[in-house]
């Protein structure tokens, strides 16, 4: 209980302050303020509390993380998808999939990274930012510090990215380049790590700019369940799981499973608004929980040990999303004939 009323009160404090108008406008989310809370304490009185408050934090950050990315699923429906067509759905596949295969390559061959700091890296980059970096996590078996880390990158280049992309688009208006509100949209939810700093940087531009890039952002939400499932398999055939005996074992993440069922209970349009709003609220107290419990058990030695690499990992990232996913969002919408 110590925990966990530790994790809720700093969760709660996160929510509150992320819905004032003056934190909102930035872009931070209510994950990224518990796991600042929950470093802050981590760093400073929590080590005199790890006996009688370890178990609940330990739950907070297992078990409350696996519930909060069921209910992630009440984000979005199919529904959604459909609205933006083929197109978007192709352009987040092709960003994911090099995006991932860019973080691996470079993570682990040129920065020697270990496989685990280079994939968190890469998911939160890819997918959806603090979420999925969270989500990966339990997969992977990584360290409390190498999430963090990875939690860091996207708060770091998340933030960058609100005020990056809407300069983009009259520039590129003036370079003569014509780019729709909606397509510039396709193109900012495609390539920004976190759904608020979607929301923020797309809104600077229009609103169509904003619907657009929303939804094309919750289907990139969608692809983290089968990448778990793969990262799973993964795992299990790895030289190290063979040399451990785990050698064919696919553990699958019925979380990652029950997070698109959830997806489709919302699709059919059966729970009444109200009731969607409440699971959701609950859904973000119990993820901003879960990285409140992150950043209790994270030490700042431990991400200082982990030195620059990370952080240039995730330049090389960012730089890819910008100019790689422009080069994509363009590609595919030329073959599409869009």
């Amino acid at each position: 209980m110590p925990g966990l009323a530790l994790t809720l009160a700093l969760a709660v404090v996160a929510m509150w302050l992320a819905g004032l108008p003056t934190l909102s406008s930035t872009g931070l989310s209510a994950l990224t303020l518990a796991i600042v809370g929950g470093m802050v304490l981590g760093n400073t009185v929590y080590p005199a509390m790890g006996d009688t408050a370890g178990a609940g934090v330990g739950f907070s950050k297992q078990k409350l993380l696996r519930l909060g990315i069921i209910l992630y699923g009440f984000r979005l429906t199919f529904q959604q998808i459909g609205a933006v067509g083929i197109s978007a759905i192709l352009i987040d596949a092709l960003v994911l999939t090099s995006t991932l295969f860019i973080a691996y390559q470079v993570g682990t061959r040129w920065l020697k990274l270990d496989k685990q700091t280079a994939l968190l890296i890469g998911s939160g980059s890819a997918i959806c930012g603090a979420a999925a970096v969270l989500a990966t996590e339990p997969v992977l078996r990584a360290k409390p510090s190498t999430v963090t880390i990875a939690v860091s990158t996207v708060v770091v280049f998340g933030t960058l990215a609100m005020f990056v992309y809407p300069a983009l688009y009259p520039m590129v208006h003036h370079l003569g380049w014509a780019v729709s509100p909606q397509a510039f949209g396709i193109y900012t939810g495609s390539t920004i790590h976190e759904v608020a700093q979607v929301v923020a940087a797309a809104s600077q531009v229009s609103t169509a700019t904003a619907d657009t890039a929303v939804i094309a952002k919750m289907i990139r939400v969608m692809m983290l369940a089968p990448f778990l499932i793969i990262v799973s398999w993964w795992m299990a055939r790895a030289p190290q799981a063979q040399h451990d005996g785990q050698r064919g074992g696919i553990t699958i993440p019925w979380f990652a499973v029950l997070f698109i069922v959830m997806a489709g209970v919302h699709s059919l349009g059966w729970m009444p608004q109200p009731v969607v709003n409440a699971l959701l609220q609950i859904d973000t107290l119990l993820l901003a929980m879960a990285m409140a419990a992150l950043g209790l058990d994270t030490r700042i030695t431990a991400i200082r040990a982990a030195g620059v690499k990370p952080l240039l990992l995730a330049t090389v990232l960012f730089g890819w999303l910008i100019a790689g996913g422009a080069v994509i969002n363009v590609a595919v919408r030329t073959l599409l004939h869009i």
